[in-house]
């Protein structure tokens, strides 16, 4: 189906003139409209064909125009999760595909995802804290080499951790999903299957989207099952952790965290997650690096030339 002109415009979070190789105006029979999250639309929302929702700005401003938008085709996340959009997709007329940014973030994130296993592994925050101290505090600490890591989560973002560990000498990468498969790397074991994998593991990395099934899919029960000096690595949505149950496990100093999402987030001031033993904090930046742009740009003009030839569009999730 080819664009319909009764809807002419698309909404985007960066100006248009810095993207290279979109559908120049005229040709594609729309308008460019910038809007990155601001209390004023940069026109009806009614005639959107094509949103892009703010990056990183929360589920209010990503759900505001959506109501409104009448004549929308195609919604367009800048991040692999889209938890922020779905609540607002009901006033949605059917036939509207929700697309994610697969291929954006999975370099950011593994990168991420690998500092925090060996900051927290080699006690690089304790470091930090000596030199502020002026201590020279030497001793022994866990290597990544011949360590057990699960990732709960394999899909791009997943697999691209995986990559990352290779060099690193592990004594085996343990992989999960929502269904069981096989990759070339072996098997996927389904979530069912969780029970059994935990004990088995020093490194459990959680890079699952949040959806009704992991929402606190990390709680009391599996936080208990993860076998005592394990790390839990939390790179997917605050509320995937059950943020009491970690909280008392890590208080009674059995397994470490580190953390780039919490629940709450931000995390405020004074929350026990900030101090609590042997938790690193990051605050949500696996994807905000110098290589979001590019990436971003990149398949915002990948997917509006698809949209303006009537072709397929890449990463839809689902469609209303």
């Amino acid at each position: 189906m080819t664009f319909d002109d009764t809807a002419a415009d698309v909404w985007l979070p960066i100006p248009a003139d810095e993207i290279a190789g979109l559908p120049a105006p005229g040709a594609s029979g729309w308008n460019y409209r910038f809007w990155d999250g601001g209390p004023d639309f940069p026109a009806d929302p009614a005639r959107c064909a094509f949103y892009v929702v703010p990056y990183m700005k929360g589920e209010e401003i990503a759900c505001r125009p959506l109501a409104a938008m009448t004549s929308v085709r195609a919604v367009q996340t800048l991040s692999a999760g889209i938890d922020h959009v779905t609540p607002g997709l009901g006033s949605l007329r059917p036939g509207v595909r929700l697309c994610n940014a697969r291929g954006v973030h999975e370099a950011s994130t593994a990168e991420l995802t690998l500092a925090l296993i060996l900051a927290s592994l080699r006690g690089i925050p304790g470091f930090v804290r000596g030199q502020d101290a002026e201590e020279w505090r030497a001793g022994f600490y866990p290597a990544l080499a011949d360590k057990s890591v699960l990732i709960v989560g394999y899909g791009s973002i997943g697999a691209a951790i995986e990559d990352r560990l290779v060099p690193f000498e592990c004594a085996r990468v343990v992989r999960v999903a929502r269904s069981a498969r096989a990759t070339e790397r072996g098997p996927v074991h389904a979530l069912s299957e969780l029970p059994a994998l935990l004990p088995e593991a020093d490194v459990v990395v959680l890079s699952t989207p949040l959806t009704a099934e992991t929402r606190h899919l990390a709680d009391a029960g599996f936080l208990a099952r993860m076998r005592d000096g394990a790390l839990l690595v939390n790179v997917a949505r605050g509320p995937v952790v059950d943020t009491a149950a970690l909280l008392k496990e890590v208080e009674g100093g059995r397994i470490t965290a580190a953390l780039d999402v919490t629940d709450p987030e931000p995390l405020p001031a004074g929350h026990p997650l900030w101090h609590a033993p042997g938790v690193l904090v990051s605050p949500h930046v696996g994807g905000s690096t110098s290589a979001f742009m590019p990436r971003a740009k990149r398949l915002l003009a990948a997917q509006l030339n698809r949209f303006a030839a009537g072709e397929e569009l890449a990463n839809v999730v689902l469609t209303t």
